[in-house]
């Protein structure tokens, strides 16, 4: 049995993410027009570096670093720390130096490393979940690896959005059998998810398909990978438990709230790839980009947070209804620059609505930063006010997320 990591080495890897999400938060308001202070670095200015790098700073940079975190941790190895240690590395010399041979290199290893431990845990605990997260590294290997081929950004986007689709899909799986309806409550599990891992699998052959296609065929390539992204909205539809704990209160509630609505984002996405095809500019790119990055991976992790963070970090992180407050204006500022900013033009509401959505990021750090604190002086507990615990476990804990526990 191998050691499991220390705090004390989590820490610096988790500040490098951070690095990351603030780098990238500050290139995002650059992107939009905004006049912000001009930062130097020994390399020059900090200013067109990050409008050349901001999104696989924001992917593999930060939601990368989380991830690959959070699979090392479950592990237990001092060694799988390599890769989120990697991945922030990657993302501080991109920001430093723009695009550049280390920090794309440092980004590839961090998928060949996260592969490893993938390859681990599946000693441990086989199956189809498993085998969807791994996936989802191997998308992050294939970015990284295009982009340092020369593809600009915009062409590896099917794959950097297949990598944060697979990882979640896969942890979502594992909940599948819970959602199944007509189910008796005595029926084995595995019995339950037979349909469930079929259809996933599919789902996930069409998602991967589609990237490869995206790739090799650009201009039929996208439409598949849509098919593909829409593939993989139904079956999160369908059999995600989050359809019927959004009755639940407390906990349950809010995590079934961000994921629908995340599911949500991710079809307007499969649907415009679908019937757009290959983007890397323009309102349509504008919109598909951020209705997976922001409206669906960002929506996961906030929800996600209150689980994840203390398997991490070894400190409570109590769900409140304020955290309601930075998932709805992300939300609803995602949708207004959407609907009104790129769909019909409007420079001005794209340009704040796109600021506000920064600051729905922030006013999450800032509440899960106070609600940790708070909590750390008094006796954590398992579940906000009013959640049944048993209830809310379930929800909380798919097989990474328990084993980091444990």
């Amino acid at each position: 049995m191998t050691r499991p990591t220390r705090l004390t080495m989590r820490l610096p890897l988790l500040a490098g993410g951070g690095l990351a999400l603030a780098a990238g938060l500050y290139g995002a308001l650059l992107l939009l027009g905004f006049g912000l202070p001009q930062l130097e670095l020994a390399a020059g200015p900090l200013r067109p570096a990050l409008a050349e790098v901001h999104g696989p700073v924001m992917v593999l940079g930060f939601v990368g670093t989380l991830v690959a975190l959070e699979r090392a941790v479950a592990l237990g190895a001092r060694w799988a720390l390599a890769a989120p240690a990697c991945a922030g590395a990657g993302a501080v010399v991109l920001v430093a130096a723009g695009p550049n041979l280390p920090g794309k290199v440092l980004l590839a290893a961090a998928g060949v490393l996260l592969l490893g431990v993938y390859r681990a845990l599946w000693q441990r605990q086989p199956g189809p979940a498993l085998l969807a997260q791994a996936a989802g590294a191997f998308a992050w290997y294939a970015a990284a690896l295009l982009w340092l081929a020369g593809l600009p950004v915009g062409d590896v986007v099917p794959w950097l959005a297949t990598f944060v689709v697979a990882t979640i899909a896969g942890e979502r799986l594992e909940l599948a059998p819970l959602a199944t309806l007509g189910a008796p409550v005595s029926q084995p599990a595995a019995t339950v998810g037979t349909r469930p891992h079929r259809w996933f699998l599919a789902t996930l052959a069409a998602l991967l398909g589609g990237a490869t296609a995206a790739t090799l065929w650009s201009a039929v390539g996208a439409h598949l990978f849509g098919a593909g992204v829409l593939a993989v909205v139904g079956w999160l539809v369908t059999f995600d438990v989050a359809r019927r704990t959004v009755r639940a209160r407390g906990l349950p509630r809010y995590v079934a709230v961000g994921l629908l609505t995340g599911f949500a984002w991710l079809a307007v996405a499969g649907v415009l790839w679908l019937g757009q095809g290959r983007t890397v500019a323009g309102p349509t790119y504008d919109a598909t980009l951020h209705a997976v990055f922001l409206g669906f991976t960002m929506s996961m992790i906030f929800v996600h947070a209150p689980v994840i963070l203390p398997a991490v970090l070894r400190r409570p992180l109590p769900y409140r209804p304020v955290l309601y407050v930075p998932l709805g204006l992300l939300h609803g500022a995602l949708l207004l620059r959407v609907l009104v900013g790129d769909g019909l033009g409007v420079a001005a509401v794209w340009r704040w609505a796109g600021a506000a959505t920064v600051a729905a990021v922030v006013g999450f750090a800032v509440c899960a930063a106070a609600l940790s604190v708070r909590a750390g002086r008094r006796r954590p507990t398992a579940a906000g006010p009013g959640v049944d615990r048993a209830a809310a476990r379930p929800i909380e804990s798919g097989p990474i997320v328990s084993g980091a526990a444990r």
